[in-house]
C-alpha cells in the first residue's frame, strides 16, 4: 500500500466548492428506497467485521440512487441502489483496507466477472461479493433487453480490469503519472456499470450506433473522471486518516509537478472545472440533434454528476471531524475556476475537446 508519513497525515486540505451548472433533483422514493437496500445488503453477509456492517449501513445507498437517478420505477432503482451496496462493500473491505495484492484480485475480479458473464453457472467457493453480484445479475433480466444486459457485462469488465491495476499501485512506493492514474481511476471508482444502468432504470433504449459515437464515448468518460476527481476533493482526508493512502489525484499532481497539496488543490480544482465546462458545452451539441433516448441517457450523465455531489454534501461516510473547514460559499460555487476551451495537457483525455463543434454560444449555462 502507498502509504504517506504522519507529516502528511496531519496536512489535510480544506474543504472545496464545487461548480456545476445540472440542477438538482432527487426521486420521491428515497426512504423506501434506501430501507430495502440496507436490509437487501445485511442479508448477503458481504462483511464480517461488525464496524464496517455499521458504516455501509448510514452510507445512504438509497440517496446516491435517488439523486443520481430520479427517474424511472422503483424496482430497477433498487436493483441500482444495491449495485452501489456491493460495490461500496467491495471497495472498502477487498480493495482499499485489506491491503489486496494485484494477484489476489485478478482472481476474485475474474470470478465476478464469471457470475456475471454466466450467473446460472454457479461455483463452488464464491465470496459473498460475488454471490452478490450473481444474484443482481440475474434480477436485472427483470428489466433489461439483452443489449442492455451486454452494456453491463462489458461496462463490469472495465470496472474490474480497474480494480486489478489499482490493487497493483496500492503496493508500490511510488505514485503513478497523472496520465495513468486518471485512467485507472475512471475505470475503478466503477462508474461504467452506473451509467450502463441509466437507461435500464429509466426505462428507455440507446442505439447502439449513438453509443458508439466519439462525442457520446467522450461525455460517458467525462462522467466517469468527474465523478472520480471529486471523490478524490471530497475523500482524501478520510482516506488518509482512515488507510494511510495517498492514491488521490491531488497527491499524484503533488509528484508530477513537484508542488505541495495546497497547491496542487488548486490545479485540481481549475482541471476539474475546466472538464466540467467541456461536458456541458459538449452535451448541449448532441443533445441539438439527439432522439429521445440519446436525449434522456446524455441527460442522465449530467444528472448522475450533478446528483453524486448532492449525496457526497451530506453523507456520514465522508465527514472528518478534525479537517479544516469549508471556504466562504460552502460546498457549491455559481462559476468555474477555468472555463478555457482548450483541452487540458494529458493525453489520455485530450481528445475529448476534439468532439466539440466551433463555439456558437457562452460557457457555462446548465445543460439540463
Amino acid at each position: 500500500m502507498t502509504c504517506v508519513s504522519e507529516q502528511r497525515l496531519v496536512q489535510q486540505l480544506p474543504a472545496v466548492p464545487f461548480y456545476c451548472p445540472v440542477p438538482p433533483a432527487r426521486h420521491p422514493s428515497v426512504e423506501v428506497l434506501n430501507d430495502q437496500t440496507v436490509r437487501w445488503m445485511l442479508q448477503q453477509h458481504l462483511d464480517s467485521d461488525e464496524h464496517q456492517l455499521k458504516r455501509l449501513a448510514v452510507c445512504d445507498f438509497g440517496g446516491l440512487a435517488a439523486s443520481t437517478m430520479p427517474y424511472g420505477a422503483l424496482e430497477p432503482l433498487t436493483l441500482m441502489a444495491k449495485f452501489h451496496a456491493v460495490l461500496f462493500s467491495l471497495d472498502d473491505g477487498v480493495c482499499d483496507e485489506s491491503g489486496a495484492t494485484a494477484d489476489l484480485m485478478a482472481q476474485e475480479t475474474s470470478r465476478i466477472m464469471r457470475a456475471v458473464e454466466a450467473p446460472a453457472a454457479r461455483a463452488l467457493g464464491d465470496s459473498p461479493h460475488t454471490t452478490a453480484l450473481r444474484r443482481l445479475r440475474l434480477e436485472l433480466e427483470q428489466y433489461a433487453s439483452p443489449r442492455q444486459v451486454r452494456r453491463l457485462t462489458e461496462a463490469m469488465r472495465v470496472y474490474t480490469s480497474g480494480l486489478v491495476w489499482e490493487a497493483s499501485w496500492r503496493r508500490n512506493p511510488e505514485l503513478p503519472s497523472l496520465d495513468d492514474y486518471i485512467t485507472l481511476w475512471m475505470r475503478a471508482i466503477g462508474m461504467a456499470p452506473s451509467t450502463a444502468m441509466i437507461e435500464v432504470v429509466g426505462g428507455f433504449s440507446v442505439a447502439d450506433e449513438d453509443m458508439q459515437d466519439s462525442r457520446v464515448r467522450a461525455l460517458t468518460e467525462i462522467t466517469w473522471t468527474l465523478v472520480s476527481w471529486d471523490n478524490d476533493l471530497y475523500s482524501r482526508n478520510k482516506e488518509l486518516l482512515r488507510a494511510d493512502d495517498n492514491l488521490n489525484l491531488i497527491d499524484v499532481l503533488c509528484q508530477e509537478q513537484h508542488c505541495d497539496p495546497r497547491r496542487a488543490l488548486v490545479q485540481v480544482v481549475a482541471m476539474r472545472d475546466r472538464v466540467m465546462v467541456l461536458f456541458d458545452r459538449l452535451a448541449r451539441q448532441v443533445l441539438e440533434e439527439a432522439d429521445d433516448g440519446l436525449r434522456r441517457y446524455v441527460q442522465g450523465l449530467g444528472q448522475f454528476v450533478r446528483g453524486h455531489l448532492d449525496w457526497a454534501s451530506i453523507c456520514p461516510r465522508y465527514s472528518v471531524p478534525s479537517s479544516p473547514r469549508a471556504a466562504p460559499g460552502g460546498w457549491w460555487k455559481e462559476q468555474p475556476a477555468d472555463n478555457s476551451l482548450e483541452p487540458l495537457p494529458i493525453p489520455t483525455i485530450a481528445w475529448w475537446w476534439d468532439q466539440l463543434a466551433p463555439a456558437r454560444g457562452p460557457v457555462g449555462a446548465p445543460t439540463g
